[in-house]
């Protein structure tokens, strides 16, 4: 149970607020223990609300700040904690933050630097309306600033992922020889990650989570919050404290880590998580530092190259110190801005059966549904199947958005809104891509099993059982060729595409405008 205090009896110097994804024992704030400061912590509607969340989603942070508060009073820091459904809990950031304040007075207030927009805009609104000390300090957690895309590219100057990458992997001397040369005298063995996983082999069994999260449920129950997908109050399948963070972070490195890289980009219909990780909601709620997960897998390598190759590290490396890092400085960068972006003026709502999986599409069918039972889908699965659809279809992105940022456990909106309005739905015009992610059934067919007994045909275009994706690619690019056709990396498409007959052209546009009246019914 978590231990409530008189707080009103007791001196109070320092009020400090913790966020639900602030959830790291190694911050120095708790390095030593001071009666005098009262950490506060608070389940909100505000959080609860702002979107529709998956229910795992919830129960996995609820269940990780109620484990992380115990772990802090356990070790003799002052910890007021408010659940969702206490009495005195107002529901919101600062209408709370103003209760206490109120009630124990503090000379300061000290809160971490949000990693979201909204939250900082909120704190720092909060923070000039008081008449006292109110300090924003480190969250200690990422290997770069927020401003440093603006500072690697300045002005208009072309984001360059790759240059990123090397130069955090040169700053933190990570896998680089003494004057700073790659290991194997390359940078990225991308080339060798990206084979179909035909089967042949035993996936690892998953890691579960031994929490019993029953109780956190019931409130959850009780306050009336809104929520979907499937309920998982046993086996969790993310980590709700630094220790089981840590045990996630072994069982990866020892059962997943020898063949990641080779099957990162695979998708199989009975094995959904395959060679995957999971450990980013630990990283993003903080239980995990991007650096101790980094040096558990080069240290694999190093102790055991044989069954590490540095192939399948540096596939994992860059993902943590290249893609997480770059996205995030992607976001700083340009929000609020990047929230509204929308290059296409896609309008098109989201399908109803996103919510539910009920598709005939095999591949929409299986990621969708998998994401609904187990808040989690590998960035293939999320970039190359439901993202994919939704651009060539013309979803809104804020649509896309909003269910991505709710139905997966790990997405808080600086890791997802530049991967999902930047880089899958290309809704930025270019800032966060070179180009538009976007395929034909043909490379679905190519690194997933999903197309086999499919009511679709992957390699039809017109007929009545045509696979929808492929009209639907074709069309997305006559539709904007405006915008598209100069671009470099889409040479080979338009070429293909000035090639076919006109006739052909206006039938697959035809065909397309069928699939968007049907949409529903796909």
């Amino acid at each position: 149970m978590l231990i409530g205090f008189a707080i009103l009896n007791m001196p109070q110097k320092i009020l400090r607020v913790i966020l639900g994804d602030q959830l790291n024992p190694q911050h120095s704030w708790f390095s030593e223990k001071n009666p005098e400061v009262l950490y506060l912590m608070m389940e909100i509607r505000q959080e609860t609300d702002y979107v529709l969340h998956h229910a795992q989603k919830i129960l996995a942070f609820f269940g990780a700040m109620r484990a992380f508060a115990r772990e802090l009073q356990e070790k003799g820091h002052r910890v007021e904690y408010l659940k969702i459904v206490d009495p005195q809990n107002r529901q919101s950031l600062p209408e709370n933050l103003d209760h206490y304040v109120r009630a124990i007075q503090p000379e300061a207030v000290e809160y971490l630097e949000p990693d979201e927009y909204r939250l900082d805009v909120q704190l720092k609104d909060w923070a000039a309306r008081q008449n006292f000390s109110v300090r924003c300090l480190s969250a200690e957690h990422f290997l770069t600033e927020r401003g440093v895309l603006s500072k690697m590219f300045p002005g208009d100057k072309p984001h360059i992922m790759e240059f990123f990458y090397r130069n955090i992997r040169r700053k933190y001397a990570c896998m680089v020889d003494a004057e700073g040369k790659p290991w194997g005298g390359r940078w990225n063995f991308d080339a060798e990650n990206r084979q179909f996983f035909r089967g042949g082999r035993a996936v690892p069994e998953p890691w579960i989570s031994g929490a019993d999260l029953q109780e956190v449920w019931r409130d959850v129950e009780a306050s009336g919050c809104r929520w979907f997908g499937e309920v998982k109050t046993r086996a969790l399948p993310f980590p709700v404290s630094r220790k089981e963070a840590l045990a996630m972070l072994q069982h990866f490195v020892r059962e997943s880590l020898p063949l990641f890289g080779t099957f990162q980009d695979s998708m199989n219909a009975g094995h959904p998580l395959l060679w995957h990780s999971r450990l980013s909601f630990a990283l993003n709620v903080k239980m995990l530092h991007p650096m101790e997960v980094v040096r558990a897998a080069v240290e694999a390598h190093i102790h055991n190259p044989a069954e590490y190759p540095l192939a399948q590290v540096e596939g994992f490396v860059r993902q943590i110190m290249g893609w997480r890092e770059y996205m995030r400085g992607v976001y700083w960068k340009y929000m609020p801005q990047f929230a509204q972006d929308n290059y296409f003026e896609h309008r098109r709502p989201l399908p109803s059966w996103f919510w539910t999986g009920k598709t005939r599409m095999n591949c929409l069918r299986h990621c969708i549904g998998d994401s609904l039972k187990h808040a989690y889908a590998h960035h293939i699965q999320r970039l190359m199947v439901t993202g994919n659809f939704c651009l060539l279809a013309g979803v809104d992105p804020a649509e896309v958005d909003r269910w991505y940022l709710g139905i997966y456990a790990d997405a808080v909106e600086w890791v997802q809104l530049p991967n999902t309005r930047g880089m899958s739905q290309f809704a930025d015009g270019g800032r966060t891509a070179t180009k538009p992610y976007v395929s034909s059934a043909a490379y679905i067919r190519k690194m997933s099993d999903y197309c086999q007994n499919c009511a679709y045909d992957p390699q039809d275009r017109l007929g009545p059982k045509a696979c929808p994706f492929n009209s639907l690619y074709w069309n997305f690019f006559m539709q904007n060729a405006e915008k598209l056709r100069k671009n470099p990396r889409l040479s080979i498409a338009f070429r293909q595409l000035d090639q076919m007959p006109a006739a052909l052209r206006t039938d697959l546009a035809k065909k397309a405008e069928e699939i968007f009246e049907n949409i529903e019914h796909l």
